[in-house]
């Protein structure tokens, strides 16, 4: 995988140009994209821009989200070929840190069920996860140090997993999804992909201008709470794997680690994820179900079939669960700084039928938390599996150094 930190480390020494940075990306995807099927389109042409902390970086942009260069056709027959006036602000974020906007990355259509083509780097019979699928696959296959994804239930930590990258699901909003296809306003996040936490943090800073997202060079031992989501049900033998292996590590490491039982309260909060994501996303994808309905994706058109009763009651009650259940989680992080948990019930499924299974992701979504991947294990197959670092709202910097500490404690 390329890093974002050793790509800055050595332009800002002169030992590499941002074009020549560029031009590496340029020929890993000319190199491995006809294989793993990453990107829905690219420029070739590329060229890194004068200035910026991002300068020499090539990004990979969801296909959900607007981009003036290129189409945003969201995975859909739908939209083929529509093509924004407009940057979305996440964009234009990345290009004014500098960033070279290479091209587009597959999504799932509308950024839900049905699968894209994108092959794991790791291994070509499994999937790569979804919905943000093109964006975890690209960096995994060293073709991009940097990309977008989003999430609104696992879309970003689950391929990260399966993947083998670190990614952040930042706090809900930190990044803006004003020109990204809405599904469910509540839920929707913007998120990045890394070869490394260090790097999704750095991409992090440039783009929204805080410095203190920036991991430091010297780590504080975390105090950890590890939750094991067994509402959620049980892991396979691989995810239960990996969350022990990465809490023995962080506790070898100096780290505080103890099992914490969160409320009721927040496993209902986990319960009617569903409710509100699928009342939100029959308003979202109004039009295009109600105006489309033969051209709407198979499993998607099947899932707004199936919720179509949701009525705003149950809305209602579901937002007021969600409520108490922040105000719960935020009384439980007060305990500890972060949480430990599984990103995935293990490693990615096999086959393209499915994008692997998101019930360890959604609670967190749902309460607006930074979540950061981090590669643990490598799986039967070749396949990797991570666990999830989890802080309080708008502790994203406290979720990044923590990540980093048990990155760095793996790895020893």
């Amino acid at each position: 995988m390329i890093s974002l930190a050793d790509l800055q480390a050595r332009i800002e020494q002169g030992a590499l140009s941002p074009e020549a940075a560029i031009g590496q990306s340029l020929q890993a995807i000319g190199a491995q994209d006809r294989a793993i099927g990453a990107f829905v389109r690219h420029d070739a042409s590329a060229r890194a821009q004068a200035a910026g902390p991002l300068r020499g970086i090539a990004v990979g942009i969801k296909d959900i989200i607007d981009t003036a260069d290129f189409p945003t056709e969201m995975g859909a027959a739908i939209y083929r070929g529509h093509q924004p006036r407009a940057d979305a602000p996440v964009v234009m974020a990345l290009k004014q840190a500098g960033a070279t906007i290479i091209g587009k990355t597959t999504t799932t259509a509308f950024a839900a069920n049905d699968p894209t083509a994108t092959l794991n780097p790791h291994n070509h019979a499994h999937t790569p996860g979804g919905s943000s699928s093109g964006s975890a696959a690209a960096v995994a296959a060293g073709m991009i140090p940097l990309a977008l994804g989003t999430q609104t239930g696992g879309s970003v930590i689950r391929p990260a997993s399966f993947c083998g990258v670190a990614a952040i699901k930042p706090s809900y909003r930190l990044l803006p999804t004003v020109g990204v296809k809405c599904f469910s306003w509540t839920l929707d996040t913007v998120g990045l992909f890394g070869a490394g936490v260090r790097d999704v943090a750095l991409g992090l800073a440039a783009m929204t201008r805080r410095s203190d997202l920036v991991v430091p060079s010297q780590l504080a031992a975390p105090r950890i709470g590890v939750v094991t989501q067994a509402f959620a049900g049980a892991p396979e033998p691989s995810g239960a794997e990996a969350l022990q292996r990465a809490a023995r590590a962080a506790e070898q490491a100096g780290a505080t680690v103890r099992e914490i039982a969160v409320p009721d309260v927040i496993a209902e909060a986990w319960r009617i994820h569903p409710d509100v994501q699928e009342f939100e996303a029959h308003q979202s994808l109004a039009w295009e179900y109600r105006q489309n309905y033969d051209a709407m994706p198979p499993l998607l058109r099947g899932r707004l079939d199936e919720s179509k009763g949701g009525t705003p009651a149950e809305y209602d009650a579901a937002i007021d669960v969600t409520l108490r259940a922040r105000q719960a989680l935020a009384t439980v992080l007060a305990e500890v700084d972060v949480l430990l948990t599984l990103s995935a019930p293990g490693a990615a499924p096999k086959g393209l039928t499915s994008t692997g299974d998101p019930r360890y992701n959604r609670l967190w979504t749902l309460m607006g938390v930074p979540c950061v991947n981090v590669p643990t294990l490598t799986a039967e197959g070749g396949l990797p599996v991570g666990v999830t670092v989890i802080a309080g709202f708008g502790d994203d910097a406290k979720a990044l150094a923590a990540a980093s500490f048990v990155e760095d404690a793996l790895r020893e």
